[in-house]
């Protein structure tokens, strides 16, 4: 299992140091097998709309204000057996900022799924 902060994340966080760019709020997930790795750009096989209704947050992992956090909750519309999740820039296609894999999370129609994407500067 591989958490990572992709070659694209690293193009957001530099764009956004400078005040360009679109805040990485979206949360996505996928059904796909597969290890995460930087160079990624999509999810494997991601179901689902995608959620950006929060912004981002800065909270405290190791100096005040040294993370970024965005938490959304992603409704779950047919039986899936979820395996990676991530953070986009845009609600369709967009950037991939974070991409994670896992073990897999196994949800119904009408389940929903918190996800919390931090990026630690520590």
């Amino acid at each position: 299992m591989a958490t990572v902060l992709t070659n694209a994340g690293k193009a957001i966080i530099s764009n956004r140091i400078i005040g360009a760019g679109t805040e990485p709020k979206f949360a996505a997930i996928g059904t796909g097998a597969g290890t995460a790795a930087a160079a990624d750009t999509t999810l494997f096989t991601e179901v689902e709309t995608r959620v950006g209704t929060n912004s981002g947050t800065q909270t405290t992992t190791t100096t005040t204000n040294d993370t970024y956090q965005v938490v959304n909750t992603v409704a779950i519309t047919a039986t899936r057996a979820i395996t990676n999740a991530g953070n986009f820039d845009a609600s369709t296609a967009g950037n991939l900022m974070v991409h994670g894999d896992f073990g897999t999370i196994n949800l119904v129609n009408g389940d929903s799924l918190q996800l919390t994407v931090k990026v630690a500067f520590a």
